[in-house]
C-alpha cells in the first residue's frame, strides 16, 4: 500500500444523535472515514456499532420511528438531504450481512440480479460482469462450471461470497459489512479477511467485528463504540498498542466487554 499518496476523506459524519422511538441509540457521533481504506468498527454487544453502520445507507429506515439528527456527507453530499434517490444510495454503499442471503436462484441469476434492474439487459455484458464480480470475490474458479445451479447449493462460506459478488455487480462505492466472518469456520472467515484485503484497492470497506484479532488483521483504522458513544478513532495500529483512552485499553485487553 502506497503510504504517502493523499488520504480523501469519503464519508463525514457531523453531530450525529440516532433514536429508536424516544430512545436514543447514538450520541453526538463526529467521524471522518477515509476513501478506498479498511475501518472497522469494534465494541461490545448493544454498543451502536451496526447501528451507526446501518446509518450510511439510511437501512435504518425500514424501522418505524427512527429518527436521525446531524449530518451525514458521502462525497460531500447530504445523504439525509430532501433530494437523495435512495435507492441510488443503496447502489453506491452495498451491504453484506452477517449471515448470508442469497436468493434461492442460480449462481448467474444472484449476480446479475441487480445489474438487470439497473436496466442491463444484454447477456454477454451481464456474462461479464458475473465473471469479474465472481473473480474479484475469489470465487470464480470454485464455481465457474456450475454457474446455473443454484446459490443454495454453495457451502456457507462460498454463500458469503456470492453474497459479496453480488453487491459488487451494482458497482458500488462503499462496501459495509456488519460481522461477514461471525457465521462461518475459520478457513472460510480467512478467505473473507484475504478478499478484504484485495478489495480495500477498488472499494472503501467498513467492517462491524467482535472478533478484535480480525479488526487487527483487516483494518486500516479502528472505531471504538461504548454505549452508543464513539470514545475512540485512529489508526488500528495506535488503537490497539497505544490507545488513548483507558476505556479502549480496558476493551482491547478484555478487562470487559
Amino acid at each position: 500500500m502506497a503510504e504517502n499518496q493523499e488520504i480523501r476523506s469519503k464519508i463525514h459524519v457531523e453531530n450525529m444523535n440516532f433514536f429508536y422511538g424516544s430512545v436514543q441509540a447514538l450520541f453526538d457521533i463526529n467521524i471522518e472515514l477515509p476513501e478506498k481504506k479498511v475501518t472497522a468498527f469494534i465494541g461490545p454487544s448493544g454498543c451502536g456499532k451496526s447501528t451507526f453502520l446501518r446509518t450510511l445507507n439510511r437501512m435504518n429506515d425500514i424501522i418505524d420511528g427512527t429518527r436521525l439528527e446531524g449530518k451525514v456527507l458521502i462525497d460531500g453530499g447530504d445523504i439525509y438531504g430532501p433530494i437523495t434517490d435512495v435507492v441510488e444510495l443503496r447502489r453506491k454503499v452495498g451491504m453484506i450481512f452477517q449471515k448470508s442471503n442469497p436468493f434461492p436462484k442460480s449462481i448467474f441469476d444472484n449476480i446479475a440480479y441487480g445489474p438487470r434492474l439497473h436496466g442491463v439487459k444484454d447477456k454477454g455484458k451481464l456474462m461479464e460482469i458475473v465473471e469479474s464480480c465472481l473473480v474479484k470475490s475469489a470465487l470464480w474458479d470454485e464455481v465457474k462450471d456450475r454457474l446455473d445451479k443454484s446459490a443454495m447449493s454453495l457451502s456457507g462460506g462460498q454463500q458469503q461470497r456470492l453474497c459479496i459478488a453480488r453487491a459488487l455487480a451494482i458497482n458500488p462505492d462503499i462496501v459495509l459489512m456488519d460481522e461477514p466472518a461471525s457465521a462461518l469456520d475459520p478457513k472460510s472467515t480467512l478467505k473473507i479477511e484475504d478478499l478484504i484485503g484485495e478489495l480495500r484497492k477498488d472499494y472503501t470497506i467498513i467492517i462491524v467485528t467482535h472478533n478484535m484479532q480480525q479488526a487487527g488483521r483487516v483494518s486500516d483504522n479502528t472505531a471504538f463504540f461504548y454505549e452508543g458513544r464513539l470514545i475512540e478513532y485512529g489508526a488500528t495500529e495506535q488503537i490497539f498498542t497505544k490507545p488513548n483512552e483507558k476505556q479502549t485499553e480496558d476493551y482491547i485487553t478484555g478487562r470487559f466487554g
